[in-house]
């Protein structure tokens, strides 16, 4: 694994799980260009590890993460228009590998995520908070616009949503955030391991392959015609049904055992 300047990776659970998480806690997990990077290597990284049934995503401190550094923000006003263009596009690619992650990412929301922090959690696929948690799309309030983050941030909470908390900026709880479609689980801080835990446990419970699968599918057949949808799932499921995996827990449940990729089995 290489080494990070701004975050760290950690596996756990037979390396079955891995966790990044932003470091720099003096900031509030500001990111930066090398933050940036940094999250696009590790990400990079872990993709080819077809033993991985989830990836955490979490902040190092009291805050989740508040977006872009404003003093990289300020430089900005020095760049040419190209540099700005490709510091943004360098943003739009992370944003991107993180949505189309294989499998699972969970967003541990342990603080306040602004701007392009909440950004990062509209790219997962799971986003437990703590209810103290605060959020907001700051950057009207700087002279900017969420642009970036909005192809995600549309899609996760929808136009009108969108349109209302885009404009006016404002901070909102972490109950506002699950009411809107942001949030899937609001805990108390004290909770929030054990609801990420519980979370896990269920990734660790369910075939690595076949969660790949069911990420595929929920990001794709919404768009699909009904006559390519019928083809493609009719075709998923035939192939699935053959694979090793569903035999062995279809055999696994038939036994009443634990299916051989859950840590029971190799307990």
């Amino acid at each position: 694994m290489a080494t990070y300047t701004h975050l760290s990776v950690e596996y756990s659970m037979q390396n079955r799980i891995a966790t990044v998480t932003l470091r720099r806690p003096e900031v509030h997990n500001a990111f930066n260009a090398q933050v940036v990077q940094d999250l696009t290597t590790a990400f990079t990284t872990l993709r080819p590890d077809d033993h991985l049934h989830g990836v955490i995503l979490t902040g190092e401190g009291p805050s989740f993460s508040a977006g872009a550094d404003l003093n990289t923000m300020r430089e900005a006003g020095t760049l040419t228009p190209q540099q700005n263009l490709d510091d943004a596009l360098r943003l739009a690619d992370l944003l991107h590998i993180i949505n189309t992650f294989p499998c699972p990412v969970i967003a541990r929301v342990n603080g306040t995520a602004m701007g392009g922090g909440v950004g990062l959690i509209t790219a997962c696929d799971i986003v437990i908070a703590a209810e103290s948690a605060r959020f907001a799309f700051s950057e009207v309030k700087l002279g900017i616009a969420p642009a970036v983050i909005s192809p995600f941030v549309v899609r996760k909470i929808g136009e009108g949503n969108a349109r209302a908390l885009f404009v006016t900026g404002e901070r909102f709880s972490a109950t506002r955030a699950q009411e809107v479609g942001l949030v899937h689980s609001v805990v108390p801080l004290e909770f929030l391991d054990d609801a990420v835990q519980k979370a896990v446990n269920e990734l660790l419970s369910s075939a690595p392959q076949a969660i790949r699968t069911c990420k595929m599918l929920a990001q794709t057949v919404g768009s699909m015609t009904y006559e390519n949808a019928r083809r493609f799932t009719a075709e998923t499921i035939a192939d699935l049904r053959a694979g090793a995996e569903a035999q062995e827990g279809l055999s696994a449940f038939l036994e009443k055992r634990p299916a051989r990729w859950t840590p029971l089995a190799e307990s």
